[in-house]
């Protein structure tokens, strides 16, 4: 019987059960798919209690997507502004104003909760 993880021990026991599901071909709709089902949301509810995960800074969010993305850094030019601007934003010696968080998150699909976060400026 499946029951809330409350303990490390607990975890990796579900993670071992998890790992041997997946290694087997599941049929949908099977009871053990929907074993795996309910293990993944047993484990996913502990690690966000137990290990949560912080958000990224928002200058490490932008070069993160941008090299997702395949991009150069150059081409932050056509979204922020001048090579200038890109420079003192990406150095942290610049903050990004309210309109360059609109496009970022328009044109990089990164989060407007990612862009807004606070973070140091370098002097």
């Amino acid at each position: 019987m499946l029951k809330p993880i409350k303990t490390n021990k607990e975890h990796k026991k579900y993670l071992n059960r998890a790992f041997e599901l997946m290694q087997s071909e599941l049929k949908p709709n099977s009871l053990q798919s929907d074993e795996l089902e309910v293990i993944s949301i047993l484990i996913e509810a502990y690690e966000k209690d137990h290990f949560p995960i912080e958000p990224p800074n928002p200058i490490d969010a932008i070069l993160f997507r941008i090299e997702q993305l395949g991009m150069k850094k150059s081409e932050l030019n056509r979204i922020l502004g001048s090579r200038s601007r890109v420079s003192e934003i990406l150095t942290g010696k610049r903050k990004l104003s309210l309109s360059m968080i609109r496009k970022l998150n328009e044109k990089l699909g990164i989060s407007a909760q990612t862009l807004i976060r606070e973070y140091e400026l370098i002097n």
